[in-house]
């Protein structure tokens, strides 16, 4: 099924993200040549994530000068502060793969109005891979739409997640999360990125996928993109407040109620006073559908809030 006429944002989103990928794919081919900065133990950023960062916040602010912006790399340093749109943009999702030459990693891009999730782009530079959404037309994947997989049983099920990296990360607890999530699945997988985990649970290559200590710009337009396919999206205790406590579950609604019991207990892995990784990112929570039965009622916003306001407003 073709969405045939995309939302203008949509397709402004799209451009930079297509923009962005080109930029990539030529870096990639002269990995040598990169320099390469530690942000913290473990996680880098290379003049190639500063570079898509600014080709996207130029297409985007090019289009649309009153919008604001939450990026990785320069947090709300660009754009207007107090906009009703916030576009949430993380131009190399997969750092790490991508300087040791591992061809998976991508473009994410997703735009707030009003603290709702409505439009969402990941862009796979490497197989030309196009997944986006508009709140309430669906998601798709270049000209497919994506719908998540039907599997039922956990036995039966592939699911995704995220190994520990950061200082301050429970790995003894998380050892004892995977053995208890591998025992009880088809199979684990840990590619690297995020929002094109949240991708693939859209469409239906992962029936789940869980990881902790995300940032919105790794998952909100995933988080739309796997709504609009018909899945569930929350944190390990079923609840809609999955950034605010930097843990995330998302699958089909069969398979996410199963390993939702199976997280609950481990729930908030990351201590409660680790720093978040940007401080822009302080205030900004992502929120979506969850549920803990096994069949999902009306499917809410995906939403970002201040944390510190206690009330929805917009990044």
């Amino acid at each position: 099924m073709l969405q045939t006429s995309l939302h203008p944002m949509l397709n402004v989103a799209i451009k930079a993200a297509r923009a962005a990928g080109a930029l990539i794919n030529r870096a990639s081919l002269d990995l040598e040549a990169l320099r390469i900065n530690t942000k913290s133990p473990n996680d880098f950023v290379t003049e190639v994530d500063h570079a898509a960062e600014g080709v996207i916040i130029e297409t985007l602010l090019g289009a649309y000068p009153d919008h604001g912006i939450l990026a990785e790399e320069s947090g709300r340093t660009h754009g207007a502060k107090h906009s009703e749109y916030v576009w949430i943009i993380d131009p190399l999702d997969g750092t790490t793969n991508f300087i040791h030459g591992l061809p998976v990693y991508c473009v994410s891009i997703a735009l707030a109005h009003r603290g709702v999730v409505q439009q969402a782009v990941v862009y796979d530079p490497t197989r030309n891979d196009l997944f986006y959404a508009t709140k309430g037309r669906g998601a798709f994947l270049n000209d497919r739409r994506l719908r998540v997989s039907r599997r039922t049983r956990m036995s039966d099920a592939l699911i995704g997640t995220g190994f520990p990296f950061r200082r301050g990360d429970n790995f003894k607890r998380y050892v004892k999360m995977f053995e208890e999530v591998m025992q009880q699945c088809a199979g684990l997988r840990r590619p690297g990125a995020a929002a094109l985990d949240l991708c693939y649970v859209a469409a239906g290559y992962y029936d789940a996928f869980f990881e902790t200590g995300l940032q919105p710009w790794d998952v909100a337009a995933g988080s739309l993109i796997v709504s609009e396919a018909g899945g569930l999206i929350g944190n390990f205790t079923g609840e809609a407040d999955f950034l605010h406590q930097r843990e995330v579950v998302a699958g089909n609604p069969k398979i996410y109620a199963q390993l939702v019991s199976i997280l609950s207990p481990y729930t908030r892995v990351i201590k409660d006073d680790e720093p978040i990784a940007a401080p822009a990112a302080a205030a900004a929570e992502v929120t979506a559908p969850a549920a803990a039965a096994e069949a999902p009622r009306k499917r809410a916003p995906v939403r970002i809030r201040k944390d510190d306001a206690g009330e929805d407003a917009p990044v």
